[in-house]
């Protein structure tokens, strides 16, 4: 009997069926890329399929793929040593603890380093509660803070509901300052920034005694790419000022030059007390974090147990790998790029607009992006709502499913299409870019009341 042969992506792809399991999805029926190399903005699979990255993994692989720089500096430190305790020191570990200090904010001088953004969520929450002896921390509803237990329950983002039942405690949630879609039914431009006085009054209600701290994103993700309305930040110092609560900036997915700056906050003149960030500190090349806090914080514990530790802790391979991305972000002016090139997809997408009456709205700092698709503009219907149920995808996944068979690779989620490409991304690949989505898009533009 003759045995027929399967091609080797098919292989691979089956092998990782049979013996992985896949993150917010369904084990059955999902058709994962098998990519076989990436360089620059590009994915290949095992067919030499090319795929344009247009979403930087995870939003994460912000110099692009296959930079071999990080490679040799990788292998450079493993030859020296791989591992140390964290109560050991290494000279890549002082070194980029001294350059993030440098290009953090402010007096944010010291840094944790964490294994990855939700462990760098968790020590910051931790931090908060032990220094200032407070319990309870002020998020938004509408952020993605990390799926480990603490970082799943400060953040709003649906996929906690499922374990809903076992959230961590102490932690309490705002509405968020959503212009497009206010939910306090105010016009921009006219309104009294009732998204913070939302926030004041919140804290009078929680008794300012017991908030440890408010958590923002430097910038908005996942959740859409919600722009903070001018002097939104500023606001919140102020409030934090005023009762002695800390500003922490979730800068996991914003940080190192996503939003044309270091860090999306800032954009907005304000210096945070601690910022915790992964990500794009080493772009994804190894898993790796960061929590970096004020001076006046980390002098608290100059005399005072820091009861704070990973194994992993400032692990010297990843100290490597982030302080060779630190340099190409600089030496290959990348962090300018991003913001060029952002003003650029603005213009575009502009453009985009009078073609298809399907884009509602377009929110976007640097090369953190989305566009957001409706059925109707003046009653701003979402193609697909928040949280949307499978059944209410069908026609978002038909404008996904185009997007992949045109060769791309990016973040579609509700009535989402992201648009986060790496910072070393050309006019000419944004234009390839955008072209797809544009012929992805006409679908949802044949569902526009």
């Amino acid at each position: 009997m003759e045995t027929k042969s399967i091609s080797e992506a098919q292989e691979i792809i089956q092998d990782n069926m049979d013996y992985t399991l896949f993150s917010w999805s369904k084990q059955k029926g999902i058709a994962p890329i098998a990519v076989k190399h990436g360089e620059g903005v590009y994915l290949y699979d095992y067919d030499d399929k090319r795929y344009l990255d247009f979403s930087s993994g995870l939003m994460n692989v912000n110099i692009g793929h296959g930079n071999q720089r990080i490679t040799d500096a990788v292998v450079k430190q493993m030859q020296e040593i791989s591992y140390v305790t964290p109560s050991c020191v290494t000279k890549v570990r002082g070194d980029l603890g001294k350059k993030l200090a440098e290009i953090s904010p402010g007096n944010l001088t010291k840094t944790l380093f964490t294994v990855c953004g939700a462990t760098a969520i968790e020590n910051a929450i931790k931090l908060a509660r032990l220094y200032t002896g407070r319990h309870k921390i002020i998020t938004k509803y509408r952020a993605f803070h990390g799926s480990s237990y603490g970082a799943m329950s400060a953040g709003g983002d649906p996929r906690k509901l499922p374990a809903d039942a076992q959230q961590a405690p102490n932690f309490v949630h705002v509405e968020d300052p959503f212009c497009y879609r206010c939910p306090f039914g105010q016009e921009f431009g006219k309104c009294q920034y009732e998204c913070v006085s939302h926030i004041q009054r919140v804290i009078e209600f929680e008794g300012p005694e017991n908030v440890a701290a408010i958590l923002m994103e430097g910038e908005s993700g996942s959740s859409g790419c919600i722009k903070y309305p001018p002097d939104y930040f500023k606001k919140l110092r102020t409030i934090c000022d005023k009762y002695g609560i800390l500003l922490i900036a979730d800068e996991v997915m914003s940080g190192f030059g996503r939003t044309g700056k270091w860090f999306g906050i800032d954009n907005h003149g304000v210096v945070p007390d601690m910022i915790a960030t992964a990500k794009g500190l080493t772009s994804g090349y190894l898993p790796f974090g960061a929590l970096i806090v004020s001076d006046t914080i980390a002098k608290y514990y100059d005399d005072k147990v820091l009861w704070l530790g990973l194994t992993y802790s400032a692990h010297p391979v990843g100290c490597a790998a982030a302080l060779e991305t630190l340099k190409i972000y600089e030496e290959d002016n990348l962090i300018a790029n991003a913001a060029t090139m952002g003003k650029y997809i603005e213009k575009r997408v502009e453009e985009m607009k009078v073609q298809h009456p399907s884009i509602g709205d377009f929110r976007n700092t640097g090369l953190l992006g989305c566009i957001e698709l409706v059925k109707n503009r003046d009653t701003k219907e979402p193609m697909a709502p928040f949280n949307a149920k499978p059944d209410e995808m069908v026609i978002m996944n038909k404008v996904a499913a185009k997007i992949k068979e045109l060769g791309m690779y990016t973040f579609v989620r509700w009535n989402y299409i992201f648009i986060a490409p790496p910072l070393i991304i050309t006019k000419e690949q944004i234009d390839e870019g955008l072209e797809i989505i544009s012929e992805a898009i006409a679908i949802a533009d044949s569902y526009v009341d």
